[in-house]
């Protein structure tokens, strides 16, 4: 590894019905990374240029994008920074937990961590020896009592993963 690289991990923004104008403290937040993954459910394209003010933005659309978001990023993919393989998708499926589906999609491939998101609630754990992350959601903390994303920070000695929350949207 080169350098050590900051990324953003978001999910489930739906907007505009969730607002209009990405959350200050998720902006601040953001602030300085080097890259943004967003693990699908934006609902709107113009959320794509709100990120991109911030930092280059890569991504995979949600179960409830249009065809016009699945054709720009696709349901799934690997992603790789500085040597780290992220299996990124949305998660969506009613036969397992998300997590479970989350896992299930990139079963036989090789990744270090897989990034997902649809049930709007921030989880961390390991499935079958790979790490999972579930940032939350930015915009839509549902039944949660904080909006939440993640960091990712990759360094020579490998990676780290941390939530971050905030009570207030606006």
């Amino acid at each position: 590894m080169s350098e050590s690289k900051r990324i953003g991990l978001i999910s489930d923004t739906h907007m505009p019905h969730r607002g209009q104008e990405l959350p200050k403290e998720l902006v601040r937040g953001l602030q300085g990374v080097d890259l943004i993954l967003h693990a699908g459910d934006w609902t709107a394209p113009f959320v794509i240029d709100r990120l991109s003010e911030i930092a280059p933005v890569d991504g995979v659309a949600g179960n409830n994008d249009g065809p016009d978001l699945i054709a720009r990023w696709g349901r799934r993919k690997i992603v790789t920074v500085e040597g780290v393989r992220i299996g990124l998708i949305h998660g969506d499926g009613y036969s397992r937990p998300t997590e479970e589906n989350a896992r299930r999609a990139f079963a036989k491939e090789d990744v270090d961590l897989i990034v997902f998101g649809h049930s709007h609630k921030p989880w961390k754990g390991e499935l079958d020896g790979v790490l999972l992350f579930n940032p939350g959601s930015a915009c839509d903390k549902r039944r949660e009592s904080r909006y939440s994303y993640g960091i990712l920070e990759i360094g020579g000695s490998g990676f780290e993963l941390h939530h971050h929350y905030y009570a207030d949207k606006s």
